[in-house]
């Protein structure tokens, strides 16, 4: 029978008792695991040392006990941390007798003024190991407190006291300094501290609060020549963490220049939230959050209000405008996009682990988002120019980031699977794409016809079914919901939008064949606003052309002849027969109406058919820009979203109307 708990080829002790259960007494928990406490034992845990003393002295600021922080980095690896607060207590601990209250925050776990609201009605430290946990992993830290006009200091050694509690005399300041050195047996000989991490951690928490002024010193000889980091620096920033986006952002273009950014008590005087937040240009966004000035670079709670709140006010503020388009829009956009910075101060957080990495509070997410989103909907519509810009942007990314993810499905089905083409497609048998033409007609009946007549080796049928999508009005999940430009584009092969790539187009022409009449013409326009906006490149490159199908048949005797309007009807009856005998008119109802043999020989056959080929423009290249802007205003004006620009262009050209096809 195995044994339940292998040894691992060591040999096996014969008896378990009591005698081999250990009880790890004061700080030996914390040299014996630090990981557990300061998350390692890299030069990252090393900083977060820092980070704890830090922590202190900005709990005292924020409550309104202090006002300037001093923080000193030496040659010897030697940190020092002064505050003018209240100072740690210095009388005897009622619980410990004989030992003063600084030892025991010093010595003892889970000890501090931080577990109620007594003392700090917001702080970051809350589960009172910080200062001992430094204490414990520094080779030697010293401490003074300078505390109703007098100097108190004690020494220690890897969390040991090296004696009582002094006084030193009479001073003329208050508050808390440490000053301490992180032990080579934990964290190894060759660790160090970095000016300039611990510059712009000093930094970070002068941003966090506009009441505080950290005074930054550091040696010359720890700078290096290409460092920028002062040797000496006063922080303090009254307009908060907006100054901190603003500066970050310095040499970045914003869609809005104006930042999203606010100072907010919360309701029932739970605490208060801070914010930041601007959308560059580049889409290349980051989120630096932090509770109770305490960094949380995995998140938390605090992050998904702010994410809620953006996104929920994005699509209001879409909704609001009609634009069914920025339901597109996702928390990648809205968020991950975005700069932001939020700071949020509250009462008893609950953070994941002694590092405090990430909040976990659950009231959170709910008192952000509500508090935000009020202010964003005001931010929104006190600018409309720049938020239809900003939006516009957003759905812009949200589609190219659908369509992405479209385009990696696609890669990977067709990596293990042959193309597949629509069912209702009538491919051509040629392989290469030399000489080939695909048809687009307009539903099954013309489609009938069209496969009949056509040369089965070059020419490929594509039927569909009504009138399409328009493009330009729709959004972008009604376009990617389209079965009919769904087909379209697979038949082509060369994709769409920012995913278009010429060199997998499957046909040398695509040709539009609609009937002659009212509805052909709009058909035909909706496909030529389809390749206009999704696939550009095919105009420019002369692939699209318009069928001429004819709309009348004209016959004398052994001669006919096809008409393609009303005017080259009259002119084929004055010019193309004689006087004598009766001419037969009848008028096409559609293409699929017309035998096999006539759509051939009138339409589809190279040698007999007439094309229109479709262009941007023919203008030197000088005067082509405006041309084609010409042309995109046109597309917007008779195509896009905005009835009252279709109304005013009928109004304007309703003159030049001579006859109506009704």
């Amino acid at each position: 029978m195995s044994d339940l708990f292998p040894s691992n080829g060591s040999k096996k002790k014969d008896s378990y008792s009591a005698h081999d259960i250990e009880v790890l007494e004061g700080l030996e928990p914390v040299r014996r695991r630090p990981g557990m406490y300061i998350g390692g034992t890299d030069e990252a845990a090393m900083h977060h040392l820092v980070a704890e003393v830090l922590d202190n002295a900005m709990d005292e600021a924020v409550a309104g006990c202090a006002t300037r922080i001093d923080i000193e980095l030496d040659p010897e690896n030697q940190v020092t941390v002064r505050d003018n607060g209240r100072g740690i207590p210095v009388d005897n601990h009622p619980k410990f007798p004989g030992k003063s209250a600084l030892e025991v925050i010093l010595t003892t776990l889970h000890s501090g003024g931080k577990f109620s609201n007594k003392v700090y009605e917001t702080s970051g430290g809350l589960h009172g190991v910080g200062i001992s946990v430094v204490n414990a992993l520094s080779e030697e830290l010293v401490i003074e407190v300078a505390k109703e006009k007098q100097l108190y200091s004690q020494s220690y050694c890897r969390g040991v006291p090296q004696g009582k509690l002094k006084k030193m005399g009479a001073v003329n300041r208050r508050g808390t300094t440490v000053i301490f050195r992180p032990d080579q047996e934990i964290f190894g000989n060759k660790s160090k501290f970095s000016p300039n991490v611990l510059f712009r951690l000093a930094r970070s928490k002068a941003y966090l609060f506009r009441g505080v002024e950290i005074h930054w010193a550091c040696h010359p000889s720890l700078i290096k020549d290409d460092d920028k980091t002062p040797l000496q620096a006063v922080l303090h920033f009254p307009g908060g963490i907006a100054d901190f986006l603003s500066s970050t952002l310095e040499d970045r273009a914003i869609i809005i220049p104006q930042l999203f950014s606010g100072l907010v008590d919360l309701p029932d005087n739970k605490g208060k939230v801070e914010w930041a937040v601007a959308w560059p240009e580049d889409g290349e966004g980051f989120c630096r959050s932090y509770c109770n000035t305490i960094p949380t670079p995995q998140g938390g709670s605090h992050e998904s209000g702010m994410r809620s709140a953006l996104l929920r006010g994005l699509r209001t503020y879409g909704e609001m405008l009609g634009n069914r388009r920025a339901t597109a829009i996702t928390g990648d956009e809205a968020f991950g996009d975005a700069t932001i910075v939020l700071s949020l101060f509250i009462s008893n957080p609950q953070f994941q682990g002694q590092t405090k990495e990430k909040l976990s509070t659950v009231e959170a997410t709910r008192l952000v988002d509500q508090t935000v989103k009020d202010h964003f909907d005001h931010w929104l519509t006190a600018d409309p120019v720049g938020s239809k810009t900003l939006l516009d942007q957003l759905i812009f990314r949200a589609e190219e980031r659908t369509r992405l993810s479209q385009a990696k499905d696609l890669a990977r089905k067709t990596a293990t699977r042959k193309l597949r083409l629509p069912g209702k497609l009538a491919d051509c048998s040629q392989n290469s794409a030399e000489g080939t033409e695909l048809f687009i007609v307009e539903g099954d009946s013309a489609g009938g016809s069209a496969k009949q007549a056509r040369n089965r080796n070059t020419q490929a049928i594509l039927p569909l079914r009504g009138k399409i999508l328009n493009v330009a009005s729709a959004s972008a999940d009604k376009l990617r919901g389209n079965q009919e430009l769904s087909d379209l584009i697979q038949a082509l092969g060369c994709g769409s939008g920012t995913h278009f790539d010429m060199k997998k187009l499957r046909y040398e022409r695509i040709i539009i064949m609609t009937d002659a009449d009212v509805d052909g013409a709009h058909i035909a326009s909706l496909l030529m606003t389809f390749f206009y906006r999704e696939t550009p490149e095919l105009i420019k490159q002369g692939k699209i052309y318009l069928a001429q199908p004819p709309l009348y048949r004209l016959s004398q005797g052994d001669k006919i002849v096809y008409a393609r309007d009303d005017d080259h009807k009259d002119e084929l009856l004055q010019t193309a027969f004689s006087s004598r005998g009766k001419i037969e008119q009848s008028r096409f109802k559609g293409l699929g109406e017309m035998m096999p043999a006539q759509l051939r020989e009138t339409t589809m056959a190279p040698h007999t058919r007439s094309l229109l080929r479709v262009i941007l423009s023919d203008l030197p290249l000088a005067e082509a820009g405006k041309d084609i802007k010409e042309t995109e205003t046109l597309v917007e004006s008779l195509m896009g979203r905005k009835p009252e620009l279709r109304f005013h262009f009928i109004q304007e050209n309703a003159k030049f109307v001579k006859e109506v096809d009704i």
